[in-house]
């Protein structure tokens, strides 16, 4: 058992952010989830902890205004202290060499953001049980 999950979410649209939180609760996630809506905010955001204190996994959106998602991932896989924390690309991107690039990068997975919310809902609870390896309370 996973005590005290913590998910960052890097997301820079409102709506995305929504859905997203509106996914975790609806599979009965009772999670601490932070949201950034920009790269500046997500390497501030690390920065600021602990190491002991670090969110289990980050959700990256690679189309982000100040600092993009492809400059994250690589500043967060070159940090010492932050390249074990897990990196889930979560985009509306679907390209061959951009998935590529971001692998390359060091992307733990790269995820095409859905068209339906019920398939956002299956993704959530996939992405979240497969790096936690916990279901969801209510399952």
């Amino acid at each position: 058992m996973v005590p005290n999950v913590s998910i960052l979410i890097a997301e820079d649209d409102a709506d995305d952010r929504f859905l997203l939180e509106t996914a975790f609760a609806e599979n009965g996630f009772a999670d601490t989830i932070d949201f950034v809506e920009n790269g500046v905010e997500v390497m501030n955001y690390l920065r600021g902890l602990k190491k002991n204190a670090y969110p289990h996994f980050i959700l990256l959106d690679l189309n982000m205004p100040k600092k993009g998602g492809r400059e994250v991932l690589r500043e967060i896989k070159e940090h010492p202290d932050l390249k074990d924390i897990p990196v889930v690309i979560f985009t509306t991107t679907n390209n061959e060499k951009e998935i590529s690039r971001c692998y390359e990068l060091g992307a733990n997975n790269y995820i095409v953001k859905p068209y339906s919310f019920e398939l956002l809902l299956k993704i959530v609870r996939q992405v979240r049980s497969y790096w936690l390896k916990k279901p969801a309370a209510s399952l």
